[in-house]
């Protein structure tokens, strides 16, 4: 599907998640990356690429990538999904 029409958000985001399903976190970053540029998520993508981003070994990029999704997820209102990228920032990432 996503051959047939490379612009289409709502199949890139799909196939993202079952590539995360998969493990194939590589995958999920490309997918997301290319996501986002084109998408107005309201933050569940965020969530979703910090996690392959930690996977990876990317560390900074998955905290930066958590902040992006609290800010995204505040502007579209759904602050509990905020409350939840702060504290796993806060939790799993402490020094």
């Amino acid at each position: 599907m996503l051959a047939a029409d490379p612009e289409n958000t709502m199949v890139m985001f799909g196939l993202a998640k079952e590539y995360e399903k998969a493990g194939d976190h590589q995958k999920v970053i490309e997918l997301l990356e290319s996501y986002l540029s084109k998408a107005d998520d309201e933050g569940n993508a965020y969530g979703t690429l910090a996690q392959a981003y930690r996977s990876t070994g990317q560390r900074d990029k998955a905290i930066e990538t958590y902040r992006k999704g609290i800010e995204v997820s505040l502007a579209h209102g759904h602050p509990s999904m905020a409350n939840e990228y702060r504290m796993t920032i806060d939790l799993d990432f402490a020094e």
